[in-house]
């Protein structure tokens, strides 16, 4: 096989694969490719074609479970450990269908893994994830293997329970119940920590990832470069890139935060061998997760505020720099969000104030307006 240019297309594409290969038959045959617009797309087209060659004597024996493997060995390089932790700890759900031979499967062997899981504890939110894995499998084969799941795939639905609550609006503290909450709260390791949460809008793993380097006292910038994902496999922890290459992001911390992330730099570097790649909650190795949910929930009780969850903390964020009509594409940025859209998505709620605010300045326009005329005469 080779990748060379061609004339180019109208559109300038040019990249070309060509290739001699048997068929089935045993018959030699020539194969070139389409045009692409850069090397590496026919560089990769040309991989896709070989794996289709290397499998088409065989694919019709290939199983559910063939298929997962290779849908794992083909993302193991190119998706974070914590995705491919996600793969495996999902895939253990669809492990009924394992034997099931690809050319084989349909909307009846779909039926029935649906029914089996129904029969679970497994929340709806969660049974989604592990759909969404088999919509990939299934994408995967189509794609890779020729497979037609056309049929299978349109039919294909989520699972929902009629009878369940309707979910609440999304939680959040007021300025003032923040206030409350942070008053209660006499430690200085978690006032830091509850203060990160809300003044910077982190998600949890962003907090306790973050080390003494991410943080610049002088200029007052918080860098969040990491991301702790507890490990449950192994009790332990993991450190990964943030959730997005948007969540890699510079930004600034007011003067109480500074102050008590001051002292409490103060307080760690009298700690024997300290070094600043040490975590700022939690010395060499990192707080835990229940520890800062269980300190939340009692400090939320001593406050006698609402409980909310440690994402809230994030909403909460968002909230206040949206109720004090900050930039929206400000807010996105602040928040890591990889587009406003998702800014808008989820936080369009907090905009209902607004629109009536919106309506009020119309009406006192006209009102305006109306004065304006009558005083003509």
């Amino acid at each position: 096989m080779s990748v060379e240019k061609s004339t180019p297309t109208k559109d300038g594409k040019c990249w070309v694969f060509r290739c001699r290969y048997k068929n089935i038959l045993g018959e030699t045959k020539s194969y070139r490719s389409g045009r692409f617009k850069t090397k590496k797309e026919a560089q990769e087209a040309e991989v896709t074609f070989k794996l289709k060659l290397t499998d088409k004597c065989n694919y019709n024996d290939l199983t559910f479970k063939d298929l997962y493997n290779k849908y794992y060995d083909y993302q193991k390089d190119k998706v974070k450990n914590t995705t491919m932790h996600s793969y495996t700890a999902r895939y253990k759900y669809l492990e009924l269908l394992n034997k099931v031979k690809l050319s084989d499967l349909n909307y009846s062997h779909f039926e029935l893994w649906k029914r089996e899981m129904r029969k679970t504890s497994l929340s709806d939110s969660y049974l989604n994830d592990v759909l969404k894995l088999f919509k990939i499998l299934l994408n995967f084969a189509m794609k890779w293997y020729g497979f037609n799941y056309n049929s299978l795939y349109s039919r294909i639905t989520g699972f929902t329970d009629p009878n369940a609550p309707v979910k609440d609006e999304m939680k959040f503290f007021t300025y003032d119940e923040f206030t409350a909450f942070i008053n209660a709260e006499d430690t200085l390791l978690f006032k830091c920590a509850f203060q990160l949460l809300y003044y910077c809008g982190l998600r949890r793993g962003e907090l306790l990832g973050l080390t003494w380097n991410n943080i610049d006292l002088f200029n007052k910038k918080l860098s969040i470069k990491n991301n702790l994902v507890q490990d449950y496999s192994s009790g332990g922890y993991i450190i990964t890139s943030p959730k997005t290459k948007h969540s890699i992001r510079t930004i600034p911390m007011p003067d109480v935060l500074i102050d008590n992330l001051k002292e409490l730099k103060r307080k760690n570097q009298n700690v024997y061998n300290f070094k600043d790649n040490w975590f700022v909650l939690g010395y060499d190795k990192p707080m835990t997760f229940s520890r800062l949910r269980d300190r939340k929930n009692l400090i939320c009780d001593k406050a006698g505020v609402k409980r909310i969850r440690l994402h809230d903390f994030r909403h909460s964020c968002a909230s206040l720099l949206i109720s004090k009509g900050a930039n929206i594409t400000l807010v996105a940025r602040f928040l890591g969000h990889s587009k406003i859209e998702e800014t808008l998505n989820t936080y369009s709620h907090f905009f209902k104030s607004d629109l009536d605010n919106l309506v009020s300045t119309i009406n006192e326009l006209n009102q305006e307006n109306q004065n304006s005329f009558l005083n003509i005469f």
